[in-house]
């Protein structure tokens, strides 16, 4: 809470954006997270990883505080926190990004506004602005002006402009709050409106565009408050510009403490288009998932090869792996990595990613631009160059560092790739390319399940002519290669369900790698495991480890990439996209149809 003190559990925050950018904070109200201007761009508050020292946030303290609470306006992107003393008195803040429409266009500039208002007695704060520069250095200097304070050091100067005293800010300095007051945090450009005037109207407004986005969606009949939220979550990791869909809004939240493994996300995974492209379509937000399609048709057609597996948000900006010195690490567990090694990896999954995101192009009649024969062809490249490395080493999707197999799930998607080829020149009427490339399909099937079957596990192994277990198998049937009745599947479910579960969590695997043994979960996997015994008719049992999953959600109803399953406490990067587009894809799957709940009453 936004006392000096203990503040709850690490990973109880809540994001708030515009599809331009994006802030993390917690339940007390302190903006611990802030990439600005851009998803990607230097953490100008930096405090979720600044460790023991108290940089890096913006926070309001109210005096003799003994209690907060915050929340999300339902169905917004907007968080409203109260803090009340042990007097009775009380103070709301509402936090929120601009997002509407404006001169017919989405006005979304890359600002917060923190709307500070009485909300009983005569609640006495101190409002506290550190940033920070160049991923946790201090700032270089601070200026006033008439009505802002400007903080430079780094690429991007910061303008705090506000109707609250200026000097109050500056010096921190306590001062009761008997009106509403407005900081708006932003780029170093005047802010040409009256403040107070321009927060209610801004907040009002963005309220109302995330209404009637809301209204927008296709939701079932269960599960829709989890549902809404995951879509909204989502919709926040899309940078509406070039159509990127981030895997998360962190770097370097580890997935378990007290390891090297801490990672970037901040970035756009080829391999997080299957599942992302599936929950926007399943919930009808169609002009997202188009734009997200063109993004990946722009990076598969532009002549570049091999495809990289992960690309930055504008795909030609580079990603190098570096160490952020300045930043002691979540929990003072570092280290803290800006860019991710993957980029330089072989990943040969991407192929089938790209091809299988592209295809929607060909068969949903809802999107304005449908794909033709010349956007085939451009595609056909890839499909010679899954053909080719179908077979060959990679890192796999887990991104094994020192170590390549022929992946299972890599071979797979290389299948896709000419599979669903084959599919879409015959929907073209191009009869001989899809004779090719569904023969070219047939071939690596075959070699597929023939070498991945290992008798000794009585399983589908997670590589080919392998002999460990790995979760991703469970993705099979749903991508094509079998049936799920299949008696190969069959039994692979019962194996990975006894032996990668732990406390009722499934793990990725369980062989060391490059950092020794794994310790949490992934969560994906669960999502991946609940949809294979679906397959299978064990419904029960699929509903009941999914409502337990819901309750694994932070206070504000998001999910990271790892839980412990020992502990039930949430790791790694927030909020992760695997994640809560598995909370749609699953639910979707699970909820009973509207006719049902109707012909019931």
């Amino acid at each position: 809470m936004s006392v000096d003190g203990p503040r709850g559990n690490p990973l109880d925050l809540a994001v708030i954006g515009n599809c331009r950018t994006a802030a993390l904070m917690d339940v007390g109200g302190r903006i611990t997270w802030w990439c600005f201007p851009r998803f990607d761009s230097d953490p100008i508050l930096s405090r979720l990883l600044a460790g023991s020292e108290e940089k890096g946030f913006c926070d309001v303290v109210l005096e003799g505080a003994v209690a907060s609470e915050s929340t999300y306006l339902r169905n917004t992107a907007i968080v409203q926190t109260t803090i009340r003393d042990a007097a009775g008195n009380a103070l709301r803040i509402t936090d929120f990004m601009p997002r509407f429409k404006r001169f017919e266009r989405v006005f979304n500039p890359p600002q917060i506004f923190r709307r500070i208002e009485p909300a009983a007695g005569l609640p006495r704060i101190k409002i506290r602005v550190r940033p920070t520069f160049n991923y946790g250095g201090p700032y270089a200097s601070r200026a006033s002006g008439s009505n802002h304070i400007r903080y430079s050091g780094g690429a991007d100067a910061l303008r705090v402009t506000t109707d609250a005293a200026l000097s109050y800010i500056a010096h921190e300095t306590p001062f009761a709050l008997i009106k509403p007051v407005t900081l708006i945090l932003g780029p170093d450009e005047p802010f040409e409106a009256a403040v107070d005037t321009a927060s209610r109207e801004f907040l009002e407004r963005t309220r109302e565009y995330w209404l009637d986005w809301v209204r927008s969606l296709a939701v079932p009949l269960e599960f829709q408050v989890e549902i809404i939220r995951a879509a909204i979550t989502l919709k926040l990791c899309n940078f509406e510009e070039t159509g990127a869909i981030i895997a998360a809004h962190t770097t370097s939240i580890p997935e378990v403490p007290g390891t090297q493994r801490t990672w970037d996300y901040r970035y756009c995974w080829l391999r997080d288009a299957f599942f992302v492209i599936k929950a926007l379509n399943r919930l009808g937000a169609t002009q997202t998932m188009e734009e997200y399609i063109h993004y990946i048709t722009n990076i598969a057609v532009d002549g570049e090869r091999p495809l990289r597996p992960v690309y930055g948000i504008v795909p030609t900006e580079p990603l190098e792996e570096r160490i952020a010195t300045e930043l002691e690490g979540f929990q003072g567990c570092g280290p803290v990595r800006v860019g991710n090694q993957a980029v330089e990896q072989l990943q040969h999954d991407t192929y089938g990613s790209v091809i299988l995101a592209a295809s929607q192009m060909f068969i949903d009649e809802r999107l304005p631009r449908k794909g033709d024969a010349d956007l085939f062809r451009r595609l056909e490249p890839l499909g010679v160059q899954a053909r080719r490395f179908a077979f060959e080493p990679d890192a796999g999707p887990w991104e094994h560092r020192a170590r390549q197999r022929v992946h299972t799930h890599s071979a797979t998607m290389c299948w896709v790739a000419c599979d669903r080829l084959a599919r879409i020149a015959l929907r073209l009427g191009l009869t001989d390319r899809a004779a090719h490339w569904r023969a070219e399909a047939e071939v690596l099937r075959h070699e597929i399940l023939k070498r991945a079957w290992n008798e000794r596990l009585g399983a589908l192994a997670g590589a080919l002519d392998g002999s460990e277990l790995d979760a991703s198998v469970l993705l099979l049937p749903e991508l094509g290669l079998l049936a799920a009745n299949d008696e190969r599947f069959v039994r692979t479910c019962a194996v990975i369900g006894k032996d990668l579960s732990r406390n009722g969590f499934i793990m990725r695997y369980t062989a060391r790698d490059d950092f020794g043994l794994p310790v949490t979960a992934f969560l994906v996997c669960q999502f991946w495991y609940i949809d294979a015994l679906l397959s299978l008719g064990r419904t029960h049992e699929a509903r009941e480890l999914f409502s337990d999953l819901l309750t694994r959600r932070n206070r504000f109803g998001l999910l990271s990439e790892d839980i412990h399953p020992a502990t039930g406490e949430l790791w790694g990067n927030l909020p992760q996209t695997y994640s809560m587009a598995g909370i749609i894809n699953t639910g979707r799957i699970l909820s009973r149809s509207w006719q049902e709940a109707w012909a019931q009453t």
